[in-house]
């Protein structure tokens, strides 16, 4: 589906903004069935531990179903669709970063792997970093196989603290690909501006 361009409203070349190695697509609306598929029925039990992580956070906590965010999301101004296609060929690879589109944030997202590690490319690990206030960053590395996705704070988690739960904040990226094709589904719930 990559090269339907109708089913897309942007593409990004990272290399154009230091972004890395690899392109990505936003799908347009309305979403590919699947694509939303995903998209409606992750988000209540990952509202579920949105829920939680703002409770301990003491912030304002997120709607149970995907139209309550997105009805959240219009009216702070955020439209677009963020559910994206990344595709990252040899030499290919995401700098660290937080996929934030505007003041309103759903603190979870997922990545679905669409391609066979060791079979369709190698390299291309996805990586996070946890940046420990006064203590060096711990990096953690997850190797999805293919229809695997994984689930992954957009800024930030709560870590228990001495004086109850601390925000730890977490990027995210991708090691470099040495040989072949990654492609991965991005699920992300916000709306951008």
């Amino acid at each position: 589906m990559y090269g339907a361009d109708r089913a897309f409203r942007s593409t990004v070349v990272m290399a154009r903004h230091a972004f890395g190695e690899g392109e990505y697509r936003y799908f347009g609306d309305p979403l590919p069935p699947l694509v939303q598929e995903l998209r409606t029925r992750l988000y209540p039990p990952l509202a579920a531990v949105a829920n939680r992580w703002a409770e301990r956070l003491g912030e304002e906590a997120y709607p149970g179903d995907l139209e309550g965010l997105l009805e959240a999301c219009a009216a702070a101004g955020q439209h677009r669709p963020t559910p994206l296609l990344l595709r990252y060929g040899p030499g290919g690879y995401n700098c660290l970063h937080q996929d934030v589109y505007g003041e309103l944030m759903f603190p979870l997202q997922v990545a679905v792997m669409l391609s066979t590690p060791d079979v369709d490319f190698t390299g291309g690990e996805s990586v996070f970093v946890e940046q420990r206030p006064r203590a060096q960053s711990r990096p953690i590395v997850a190797r999805p196989g293919l229809g695997q996705g994984v689930v992954f704070p957009v800024r930030h988690r709560p870590v228990p603290s001495a004086r109850g739960f601390k925000r730890v904040a977490m990027r995210h990226g991708v090691s470099e690909v040495l040989s072949g094709d990654r492609h991965v589904l991005g699920v992300i719930f916000h709306n951008a501006r």
